[in-house]
């Protein structure tokens, strides 16, 4: 067996495993059929899952060794798995639940798509009771659409993007991204990436004078950032930082792309935004640039 690999299995089993598991297993649970061999198997799923994941986020070393394993390659799919459709009057529900398929980490896989549709699952029934409210108060009208796109797909990258557009009065938009190595089965984040927690101010200025820049160049854009000459700054709350958790997804180019939801840090009008991060300014913190070229 290759030696990194070999390696990799001993650290692996030696990780210390957080008092908080049993929490976040039991809270997984809940949320999965009430079939109690479903309970057993979801179990080890999500603790297998959470425990790689979180042995990656403690030691970059760790995710620097999965780097530089030998790649073999691998064919992933996202398909539908089931469409909850409402069409009655004024109230709408177009809802698609995505599945992956031939990932060769099952488990990976299965927290994936028991995730997935878990939320669809909440979106439908939060829609219908929603819609029984409104019928009760007078009527109205009522729409949702969820459903994902594909923003990368290569040998190594799977970026899935969902998304869910609520209308009522008016809307919003809601974005969630999951990043696959395929070649490793591993599920991606942005502490994975990073040496260290530096990425977060990093990628936070970067992000502003991005923001500075645009509105400077095209009168049609618009962002809550200070010193942009903005009248009545104080009215509104600035972006300041990225979250430790940030929407990302690693585009076809290899960049780094950090995402913002509807409102987030502009107006309505603006939509979901994006900034891809140049590589050079957060180079050096890299743990490799296996991902993010």
């Amino acid at each position: 067996m290759n030696k990194k690999l070999e390696q990799l299995r001993t650290d692996y089993k030696n990780i210390e495993i957080p008092d908080e598991l049993d929490l976040i297993v039991e809270k997984a649970l809940k949320k999965t059929n009430k079939n109690r061999r479903s309970y057993k198997w979801a179990a080890g799923a999500a603790a297998a899952v959470i425990l790689f994941i979180g042995s990656l986020n403690i030691s970059p070393a760790m995710a620097h060794t999965l780097s530089e394993v030998p790649v073999v390659g691998s064919i992933v799919k996202v398909l539908t798995f089931t469409e909850f459709k409402v069409d009655e009057n004024n109230y709408q529900a177009d809802i698609k639940v995505p599945a992956i398929k031939d990932l060769e980490n099952k488990d990976l896989a299965q927290y994936l798509n028991d995730k997935y549709l878990n939320e669809g699952k909440e979106l439908y029934e939060q829609f219908m009771k929603d819609t029984e409210d409104l019928k009760e108060s007078g009527g109205g009208h009522l729409g949702i659409d969820s459903g994902y796109e594909i923003k990368t797909d290569n040998d190594q990258i799977l970026s899935i993007g969902r998304y869910v557009v609520n209308t009522a009065a008016s809307s919003s938009t809601v974005m969630k991204y999951d990043t696959i190595d395929k070649i490793n089965q591993i599920l991606l984040s942005l502490p994975i990436l990073f040496k260290d927690e530096r990425y977060v101010d990093i990628i936070s200025e970067n992000i502003k004078e991005q923001m500075r820049t645009q509105m400077k160049e095209d009168s049609g854009k618009f962002y809550w950032v200070t010193d942009a000459g903005l009248e009545d700054e104080d009215l509104f709350e600035t972006f300041d930082s990225i979250k430790k958790d940030q929407n990302f997804y690693i585009n076809q180019d290899g960049k780094l792309v950090i995402s913002f939801d509807k409102y987030e840090v502009s107006p309505g009008y603006m939509g979901i935004v994006e900034f891809v991060i140049p590589t050079e300014i957060i180079n050096d913190i890299l743990v490799s640039n296996e991902y993010i070229k």
